[in-house]
């Protein structure tokens, strides 16, 4: 391990005046007054960080350390603060390290169920205001990576399948993070699509299927968001690290988007000094093997020309000035209490929670109707499983599992949102007992007569690994399988990171799936099975029925070993490769649902799908191909208020070759028993379009583009043709 010392630029007294600090000048203007006044040291300062803490253990940690990812150190004499960086995917990491708690939200694949730009915009405000709270003015999460691979470790960090779904969500946590003066980061770029040997991992994919899915995400995230930095991946594409890799960072980053801010490596993702810095790599994280003395030699010998170190540092500094982390640098340090935010995660989960099966409306559960009921696993009794990794939130008071011994890295750890709880609160006068779900027999016994089984399954995911199947981990299907069969009122609700495979789908009556669902996940259940919510959340991913339906059954680079017992393979996988292998994306832009129907596939649950307690009719299709709009109506034909998502899919032209349909927008409406409403939807124009690889710019084709409305990717409802002249 390499050890990092901090170089530190004492405040000198002035009283001259510092134009930079003119907030009526532009973020540009005022960047380029503090380059000029900067040393050549004082540059090298600002391109690299030091990292510590569980990452890099044994670093010297500054005097103004906030406990964090990590910290860039600021030039005091200039008035430029340090950068305090904590990592937040789904909530601020290691506050427990000083004393401090956040909230744990729900996953962002979760959010992004909810097809709510509002609920993702209130997802980043509470990240952004607890960690201004706590001292950090720089948020380490915005990830946008597409489902490529269902079994991915860290898919519970991400926004689902659809590039626009993806950077439409994405782009709005990062609205609410930087309206709390905290900049926000958008990673991981790009294609950093399997934890199996993510740091060498060579990604093969043509350009033009590359603008038109996984670059395309992270294209609307960055409009929509305008985050403060990019964080390039610890992959290879094409041939080249991701942190210096030209093609990524240079010509469509800051050339084709014109992106402004900075590009920050991933935790040890840097490779080179002079490749890494002429590619576009500004800053280094954490250390300065790369970008602190032997930048500064090659900018002294000309190898990297001084005008090159002079954009790193405008790209920085701008940055901080755009997001007011300069103007208005306090950074109080104070407890945050997770509660505080739970009723916003509550709310964000109870939009998230889909509704896969509701046979015979067994939900939503009536409790003057239940007499005995049985909670059975996942530790519903305390609380309610998390993702891990850097994604990890402290839990308060501990693993709720185990509150009296410390978390180790690669653990699951529960928050305290017990659902059985909340479900005794729902019925109050029902007899309901709960079983831990060990021994599958013991459980069925228990389930034997009761009016309701609420079965709950879990999966934990990570950072660092990938699930080698679909399957749910150790026991489980074979625990719902055996009370589903003692019991026919059985009913699954699902806490995980990835879609699974249900093979006891036909046995059960209904499944919930809940994803990770944060501080607020316990109540949120148990108010969604017994109707004080009605679900409206619509999967942002396809849930495959077998990984022989996947473009790749097999995840590129893992080993599989089938277990002495003939069972499935170990559901925990991690093979960190130390030889470079390829990744062959041969599917190009069909992944997901778009592979599903080009394929003539069935899922097991489609892309978009979700079930509610009432029933939506749409009619009066109008399409306006001049305003690219959609407009139909939506109507509440059931008995209880709700909420439907309509979604509108476009076709390419038959001239186009494309057998499948895109996303090309959405509308979501509440609505009372009854009551219908006009919903207009405003099509993405770069759903509409195609990549032009000569020419490297998009293109549409002219003639009639088939305009799809329905209830998922699979329920159309209405159809129509669009005019493109």
């Amino acid at each position: 391990m390499v050890v990092i010392s901090a170089v530190s630029i004492p405040a000198q007294e002035t009283s001259a005046p510092q134009p930079w600090m003119n907030p009526r000048l532009s973020p540009d203007q005022r960047a380029d007054l503090v380059v000029h006044q900067l040393t050549l040291p004082e540059k090298i300062q600002l391109v690299h960080g030091i990292g510590w803490g569980p990452l890099r253990p044994g670093d010297p940690v500054p005097p103004d350390n906030n406990g964090g990812a990590g910290e860039v150190q600021g030039i005091p004499r200039l008035g430029i603060p340090s950068l305090q960086q904590a990592d937040s995917a789904v909530g601020v990491r290691m506050a427990a390290a000083q004393s401090r708690y956040a909230t744990l939200l729900p996953s962002v694949l979760g959010a992004a169920a909810s097809w709510d730009v509002k609920a993702a915009h209130l997802y980043g405000d509470i990240i952004g205001r607890e960690l201004r709270a706590q001292g950090y003015n720089q948020s380490i999460g915005g990830g946008v990576n597409l489902a490529r691979d269902p079994r991915n470790g860290r898919l519970f960090e991400y926004p689902g399948e659809d590039p626009l779904l993806a950077g439409v969500t994405v782009g709005h946590v990062i609205q609410g993070i930087q309206a709390n003066k905290v900049m926000a980061d958008i990673k991981h770029y790009a294609f950093n699509d399997q934890e199996t040997g993510r740091t060498v991992v060579d990604v093969h994919i043509s350009r033009k299927s590359a603008h038109e899915s996984d670059l395309l995400a992270f294209e609307l995230g960055i409009r929509i968001g305008q985050p403060s930095s990019v964080m390039c991946s610890y992959n290879k594409v094409e041939g080249d690290w991701s942190c210096e890799n030209k093609w990524l960072l240079n010509d469509v980053l800051k050339g084709e988007w014109k992106f402004p801010g900075f590009v920050v490596s991933d935790w040890e993702a840097t490779h080179s000094t002079t490749k890494a810095a002429l590619a576009g790599l500004d800053m280094e994280m954490p250390g300065s093997q790369f970008f602190g003395t032997p930048l500064e030699d090659a900018v002294r010998n000309g190898k990297v020309p001084q005008a090159r170190l002079d954009d790193m540092v405008h790209r920085l500094l701008r940055s901080m000035f755009a997001a007011g982390v300069i103007d208005d640098p306090s950074l109080p340090r104070k407890v945050v209490d997770p509660f505080r935010g739970r009723d916003d995660a509550q709310q964000i989960e109870e939009e998230s929670i889909v509704l896969l099966k509701n046979n015979r409306g067994a939900l939503p559960l009536v409790a003057n109707r239940l007499q005995r009921v049985v909670v059975i696993g996942a530790h519903a009794d305390v609380g309610v499983i998390s993702g891990g990794g850097s994604a990890q939130v402290d839990a308060p008071g501990g693993n709720a599992i185990s509150p009296d011994k410390p978390t180790k890295w690669g653990e699951a750890v529960y928050f305290p949102s017990s659902p059985l709880r909340y479900i005794r609160e729902h019925a109050p006068n029902a007899q309901v007992s709960f079983d831990a779900g060990t021994d599958p027999a013991m459980a069925a016994q228990a389930a034997r007569g009761a009016d309701a089984v609420l079965i709950f399954a879990d999966q934990y995911m990570s950072e660092g690994g990938d699930a080698p199947t679909l399957a749910l981990p150790g026991n489980q299907n074979a625990l719902i399988a055996a009370v589903a069969k003692a019991n026919p009122h059985t009913l699954v609700i699902l806490e995980t990171g990835n879609p699974v495979s249900m093979p006891w789908i036909d046995d059960v009556q209904g499944v919930l799936e809940a994803w990770y669902p944060g501080i607020g996940g316990g109540q949120a259940i148990a108010n969604v099975l017994f109707g004080s919510v009605d679900p409206s959340g619509k999967l942002p991913i396809t849930f495959p029925r077998s990984e022989k339906d996947l473009p790749h059954p097999r995840i590129f680079g893992m080993t599989y070993k089938t277990p002495a017992n003939g069972g499935l393979p170990e559901h925990w996988v991690s093979e960190e490769k130390t030889a470079s292998f390829p990744a062959d994306y041969t599917e190009g832009v069909r992944f997901g649902y778009k592979w599903f129907e080009s394929e003539q596939k069935q899922p097991l649950f489609p892309f978009g799908f979700g079930l509610s307690y009432t029933h939506f009719t749409y009619d009066d299709l109008q399409i306006d191909s001049d305003k690219k709009q959609v407009h139909f109506r939506v109507r509440n034909d059931g008995q209880r208020s709700g909420t439907e998502v309509a979604q509108a899919y476009v076709q390419l032209p038959p001239s186009s070759g494309e057998k499948f349909m895109r996303l090309a927008g959405w509308g979501r409406v509440t609505l009372a028993p009854g009551a219908s409403h006009q919903v207009t939807v405003q099509l993405e124009p770069l759903a509409l379009a195609s990549w032009n690889e000569p020419a490297e710019k998009w293109d549409w084709t002219h003639g009639d583009y088939t305009v799809k409305v329905g209830r998922s990717s699979a329920d159309i409802a209405l159809s129509g043709h669009l005019r493109m002249q």
